[in-house]
């Protein structure tokens, strides 16, 4: 008897003991990490959108130096190697873009047009950066762009070639050399002058 006693005061006392510590604080923790983080994403696409506004559009002087390869995988599933295009004597156009970005939306008709009359002499490819894959399909389908264009690894590319906002555009001869860079939306007028300029360097690099 007196052992069953010990076991009911036992179990009473656990019953009537406080509950586990409460933390007040940890919701308001979480809402503001929450908040940090949309912060983060907030302000890459004020940057991105504000380029024009910032004075960047235009041509930008860079010095002849090797672009840095890179592998890219396409929305397609196939992948895009830089090295790859540059040894079938290809010079390539690396554009890198999003479909939140308004001069974006502006430049996508003249790329693909760009596209469809120097396909067979220029390679393009489009990374898109800081997106979501449903978004990056949507605009493509919207204005039915056909060259290469794809996410994988967009990231780690864009920090080698120091991308700083989108639209951003690279002109890259077949040696390699990153002849022009553009900030902002291309027109029709300045995409073909600076392909022309990188196909007619096809034979100095020879």
């Amino acid at each position: 008897m007196t052992q069953v006693a010990e076991s009911q005061s036992h179990v009473e006392a656990i019953e009537g003991s406080a509950p586990p510590p409460q933390r007040p604080w940890l919701p308001a923790a979480l809402a503001v990490a929450s908040g940090v983080v949309v912060l983060g994403l907030l302000m890459v696409l004020w940057f991105g959108i504000q380029q024009r506004e910032r004075g960047t559009v235009g041509e930008v002087s860079v010095p002849l130096r090797t672009a840095p390869d890179f592998q890219l995988g396409l929305f397609d599933d196939g992948t895009f190697r830089l090295a790859n295009e540059l040894s079938q004597g290809r010079p390539v156009l690396v554009n890198f873009w999003a479909s939140w970005c308004g001069p974006c939306v502006d430049e996508a008709p003249v790329l693909e047009a760009g596209w469809q009359r120097y396909r067979d002499l220029v390679s393009f490819v489009g990374v898109d950066v800081q997106d979501t894959d449903a978004d990056a399909l949507a605009f493509i389908q919207k204005f039915h762009v056909s060259y290469p264009n794809g996410a994988g690894n967009s990231g780690p590319t864009s920090i080698a070639y120091g991308m700083r906002g989108v639209p951003e555009s690279y002109f890259v001869a077949r040696d390699g050399r990153i002849v022009r860079k553009w900030n902002g939306a291309l027109s029709t007028a300045g995409l073909e002058r600076f392909l022309n300029e990188v196909i007619n360097l096809r034979a100095v690099a020879q």
